[in-house]
C-alpha cells in the first residue's frame, strides 16, 4: 500500500484527536477511504472518520505506515479473522495495549456491530444481537463487555473471561468477584444478550451463562 500523500497526512493530523472524525473535500475524504485510512459512517451526517490505520499513521506520526489489513468496514471490524480487531476474551497469553487508542478501537469495533445489527436484522433492531453474534459467541461477548469498560483478565490482572460451552448459542462468563459478575450481567443484558447465573460444580464459584437474545 502507498503511503499517504502530503494532504492526506494534514487531513488525518487534524482529525479529532478523540472521535477520529475528518474534515476535507468530498474527494479527499474519499481518496482516505480508498487508502482504508478513513470510512465514511452509514447514518446522516455520513461523516468521516479514522480507521485503526489511520490513527495509527496520526498518533506515530511520518513513520508510521497503514497496513492492508485494517479495512474500515464496520461489520469486519469486529471480526477477529479479519486481522483489524479482537476483543479480548481474557484468556490471551499476555497483556495488552491499553490506552486512547484502544479505546478508539473499541469503540469503532462496537459501533460497527450495532450497525451491522441494523442492516442484518430483519427488523432494523440495533439492541438485539445478528447473525455474526450468533457465530462468532465468544467474540461477540467480549467486544460488549469491552465496551462497557470493563477490563479483561491478563496475566498477573484479574478480570472478565469469556469462554465456549457444550451448549448450543452460550458462552460462560466469569469474574474475579461477584460485583465484577453482576457488572458483566449488567453490560451483557444492555447489549442485548439473555444472562443467568449458576453455580459451577465442586466448589467452582459461580459463573454467567449467557446467550444471544432474539426477541
Amino acid at each position: 500500500m502507498k503511503d499517504p500523500t502530503a494532504v492526506q497526512r494534514r487531513i488525518i493530523e487534524a482529525a479529532d484527536p478523540e472521535t477520529g472524525r475528518l474534515s476535507g473535500t468530498e474527494a479527499q475524504l474519499a481518496g482516505l477511504v480508498r487508502a482504508r485510512l478513513a470510512f465514511r459512517h452509514p447514518r446522516p451526517p455520513h461523516a468521516y472518520f479514522l480507521t485503526p490505520a489511520g490513527h495509527r499513521i496520526r498518533d506515530g506520526g511520518a513513520d508510521a505506515v497503514p497496513r492492508a489489513a485494517s479495512a474500515p468496514d464496520p461489520a469486519p471490524a469486529a471480526a477477529p479473522a479479519s486481522g483489524v480487531f479482537a476483543a479480548r476474551t481474557g484468556a490471551e497469553p499476555g497483556p495488552g495495549v491499553e490506552g486512547p487508542s484502544r479505546a478508539r478501537e473499541v469503540r469503532t469495533a462496537w459501533e460497527g456491530l450495532v450497525e451491522l445489527r441494523r442492516m442484518t436484522n430483519t427488523d432494523g433492531a440495533r439492541d438485539r444481537p445478528c447473525g455474526w453474534e450468533r457465530t462468532h459467541l465468544v467474540q461477540a461477548a467480549a467486544l460488549a463487555l469491552e465496551a462497557a469498560g470493563l477490563p479483561p483478565a491478563w496475566p498477573g490482572r484479574d478480570g472478565y473471561r469469556v469462554a465456549d460451552t457444550p451448549q448450543p448459542e452460550a458462552v460462560a462468563v466469569r469474574a474475579p468477584s461477584p460485583d465484577g459478575l453482576r457488572a458483566c450481567a449488567a453490560a451483557l443484558e444492555r447489549a442485548g444478550w439473555q444472562v443467568g447465573e449458576h453455580a459451577a460444580p465442586r466448589g467452582g464459584g459461580r459463573y454467567l451463562l449467557a446467550s444471544p437474545r432474539r426477541v
